[in-house]
């Protein structure tokens, strides 16, 4: 079975894991010139025009494998010159210009930016254009599309440009590292910086017998991922990597909900804190609304605070499938209860760097939330944990009224609406990612039946409700 949605994914995991097993070598400072070669051993290029610019660019991969510019604080980058095969981005006139005589691109255009050659078809002169559209609108053949780069198109938040180089370029300010662009590009032009050296040598350390527990912390999500093996061997692989324990981060989606539904029926409105893209979102582009955000911590700070409380000298790495989560660990409320974040792809790459092939391996057992927890991986599962938090709480007679956002652009149109006071909801369950946290970039499968499996793994808890998975933290 496939273990990867594209071959862009698969390029990444082959570099990672090549990176991952020189460090547990500690071969790779003297042979990090020599992995592009390994993954292009030949003289035949495989996806460039020729193998000298194929290996400069998987060295570029090799980089942000190993952490990527420490001069640039977000964690996803655009390679350059790997950024060169998309056309000129903006408005265009296809060969369905029929030469018309009624020319009405060249009268709406505002900046004169139309003209006609000697058959009377329309050349948009880019120096003058301003990209306002107007001249498609009007176009009675749809000739004039506008060619809008995949990146450019995954980004709904207009934080990707194109530079004088004709290269994709991030606006660090608006960029809330979500990581559809990562996805979404065809060349793999835009990558997330990784940090599964920390990872590595966390493991070693601890292997060494450094005087700490080191906790893998898994979001609910992976019960979509890892779909050629069962559930219970990834737990038994993480512990044959050398991980002392595995926990639930969504026993701290449980930890959560009880507290957010508290904070909610005090304040009577609220936007959630569990998804930190929609949280950078709302501070960028709609400050006002900030003071709305719930004061809870995520729920993966939430039980890496809970273990790091309760347990002497733990170390956490949380796995997971988002991007913005290696951004949300550098937070100073968020920075001293997770040492470190890996996503699904990383650690499909950390599996192979050892060789643990996971499929041979007994099923370990992971139990220790409930339904509520494990539903926080797909759209809506929040707004469901928090209405029954409330109830388990005494407080079913608050009036919730949830708005469950599924991609960032229905945050967007939920966020507007507060703004204007016209929402009809008082609680904002904001995801970036499309479908929720299954949607992530960092998965390594995405697509519907991703929803299905969270729903039959929130089933299969043995805590039935949010008050008897806290209990055990009592």
């Amino acid at each position: 079975m496939r273990k990867f949605d594209t071959k862009v994914q698969h390029l990444k995991y082959k570099v990672l894991r090549e990176v991952a097993r020189q460090a547990w070598n500690d071969t790779l400072l003297e042979n990090v010139l020599e992995i592009p070669k390994t993954i292009v051993p030949g003289k035949t290029p495989t996806m460039r025009c020729c193998v000298y610019k194929e290996r400069a660019i998987l060295a570029e991969r090799v980089k942000i494998a190993m952490g990527g510019n420490t001069d640039n604080p977000n964690v996803i980058e655009v390679i350059d010159i790997a950024c060169d095969e998309c056309p000129a981005a903006g408005y265009e006139v296809t060969g369905s210009c029929r030469g018309c005589l009624a020319h009405r691109c060249e009268d709406v255009c505002p900046r004169g930016a139309i003209s006609f050659d000697h058959n009377h078809v329309a050349h948009i002169d880019k120096s003058k254009c301003v990209e306002c559209g107007q001249c498609a609108k009007v176009c009675p053949y749809a000739a004039i599309v506008n060619r809008k780069r995949p990146c450019q198109n995954a980004c709904k938040i207009k934080a990707i440009s194109i530079n004088e180089d004709n290269a994709a370029s991030i606006d660090n300010d608006k960029c809330i590292a979500c990581g559809a662009c990562v996805y979404q590009c065809p060349f793999g032009a835009i990558m997330d910086k990784s940090f599964i050296l920390n990872v590595v040598d966390l493991l070693k350390k601890s292997a060494q017998g450094k005087n700490y527990k080191l906790y893998a912390v898994v979001a609910p999500s992976i019960s979509s991922q890892f779909t050629y093996a069962k559930l219970g061997q990834v737990i038994t692989g993480l512990k044959a990597l050398g991980f002392h324990a595995v926990v639930e981060a969504a026993l701290g989606a449980d930890i959560v909900s009880m507290s957010e539904a508290k904070e909610l029926a005090e304040k009577g409105f609220l936007t959630s804190s569990c998804c930190p893209a929609f949280v950078s979102y709302i501070k960028s582009e709609f400050p006002d609304l900030v003071p709305f955000i719930s004061h809870n911590l995520s729920p993966m700070a939430a039980i890496g605070e809970y273990i790091k409380r309760t347990t002497e000298n733990a170390k956490i790495v949380f796995i997971g499938p988002c991007t913005a989560k290696k951004m949300e660990v550098q937070l100073e409320s968020v920075k001293p209860y997770i040492d470190s974040v890996l996503t699904f792809e990383e650690l499909q790459a950390l599996f192979d760097s050892r060789d643990i092939d996971i499929t041979t391996l007994e099923e370990g057992v992971l139990d220790n939330a409930s339904y509520y927890g494990r539903i926080f991986a797909r759209s809506g599962g929040l707004s469901d944990a928090v209405a029954q938090a409330l109830k388990e709480q005494g407080l079913g007679d608050f009036p919730l009224k949830a708005c469950a956002c599924d991609g960032i652009e229905a945050c967007r149109v939920a966020l507007l609406k507060k703004n204007k006071n016209v929402l009809d909801a008082n609680f904002v369950e904001g995801m970036a990612c499309t479908g929720g946290c299954i949607g992530g970039a960092g998965c390594l499968t995405h697509g519907e039946k991703n929803k299905a499996e969270v729903d039959k793994y929130g089933r299969e808890a043995m805590e039935k409700t949010i008050a008897d998975a806290v209990a055990v933290l009592k």
